[in-house]
């Protein structure tokens, strides 16, 4: 691990020693750090692992340390323009900036600030999309650091989840229900058991009621084509004698304006699902990939699992909660209305 943090703080010296203009600054970062992450570990493997590294690099950083759940998100709501933003934390904390900075009214303007995540939370959903990760912990959070150096960057999908009364909640992967989440909520109870944890929670699951089928009803529309990226600079402005001639061409020969085009009607279409877990995700797991549609997609289990594969696919979801079994529902939508039965 030495070796790790060496190496990495040797190439953030080699950020610090470039040289600036007069007129430039020093960047400034705001660090969100989520102190309960990774069993209360988190504060330690961020000063040991990525602090230093950020320093060694001339980043002048701010740290600002959550003290309880949902804090992130009022946070947000206070802070200033910054030169970037780096959640230090897991999936929850990485979820409540997105949020709070989503709620702000300026939101358009600050949603031009890199994010950075290093990953420091038991669970890092997000982690494989952004970096290539290892068994090392140390690895991944310096490699992570290292990467917000570089400036690389890669744009993510968010989905709006919007209840009837409460504000809108933004998630980077997607919205998760069902029995698989439930009882994934409850493995942490079962550490005694050691690496039976999870086949226990499932089992125990089981025992006070099966089948976990529930019955929800799904209102989507057709995904629409993704609007073009947009350009990282802007194209160079045209010499005079060419502005000239264009706006006399446009003066003795005007174009034709167009008829203002009528939007048709959104057509809604509706399923009624019985399923063991239902997941309305993003496509983040693949950032990169290129897609002509903008839109989310439905996965629903089926609803005919006996007992030894519930827990086996169990066993699954808790390492990727992506993964869905072949006979599962796959719909590709651009909005999608949810009815869930109260419990």
């Amino acid at each position: 691990d030495n070796v790790l943090r060496t190496e990495a703080c040797l190439m953030a010296r080699e950020f610090g020693r470039q040289q600036i203009a007069p007129q430039e600054r020093l960047r400034k970062a705001t660090v969100i750090l989520n102190p309960a992450a990774c069993s209360g570990k988190a504060n330690n493997l961020f000063e040991k692992n990525a602090a230093p590294i950020l320093h060694l690099a001339g980043v002048e950083i701010t740290i600002v340390k959550t003290d309880y759940e949902g804090q992130a998100k009022k946070l947000m709501e206070l802070m200033e323009q910054t030169d970037m933003l780096i959640v230090a934390g897991g999936d929850g904390t990485l979820q409540e900036v997105i949020t709070g900075l989503l709620r702000r009214p300026d939101q358009d303007t600050l949603s031009n600030t890199p994010i950075g995540f290093i990953p420091l939370g038991s669970h890092n959903s997000l982690s494989p999309s952004l970096h290539l990760l290892s068994d090392n912990k140390v690895k991944d959070i310096t490699s992570a650091t290292l990467s917000i150096l570089k400036g690389e960057t890669v744009p993510l999908d968010v989905l709006q989840i919007k209840g009837e009364t409460e504000q809108p909640v933004f998630a980077l992967m997607g919205l998760r229900w069902g029995a698989f989440r439930d009882v994934a909520a409850t493995i942490s109870k079962y550490w005694y058991l050691g690496p039976l944890k999870t086949n226990a929670a499932h089992w125990f699951s089981t025992l006070r009621e099966w089948p976990l089928v529930r019955e929800v009803s799904v209102s989507y529309s057709a995904p629409s084509l993704r609007p073009p990226d947009l350009a990282a600079h802007k194209p160079p402005r045209p010499n005079l004698l060419h502005r000239i001639a264009r706006r006399l061409k446009n003066y003795w020969n005007p174009p034709v304006e167009e008829p203002p085009k009528v939007e048709e009607p959104e057509e809604w279409k509706e399923q009624q699902l019985s399923t063991l877990e239902l997941f309305i995700q993003t496509h983040n797991k693949n950032p990169v990939e290129r897609r002509l549609n903008d839109s989310l997609m439905i996965c629903a289990e089926p609803d005919n699992f006996t007992v030894g594969e519930f827990i086996t696919v169990g066993n699954k979801k808790e390492e990727d909660p992506t993964v869905f079994t072949k006979n599962s529902t796959h719909l590709e939508a651009s909005a999608c209305r949810l009815q869930l039965p109260e419990v």
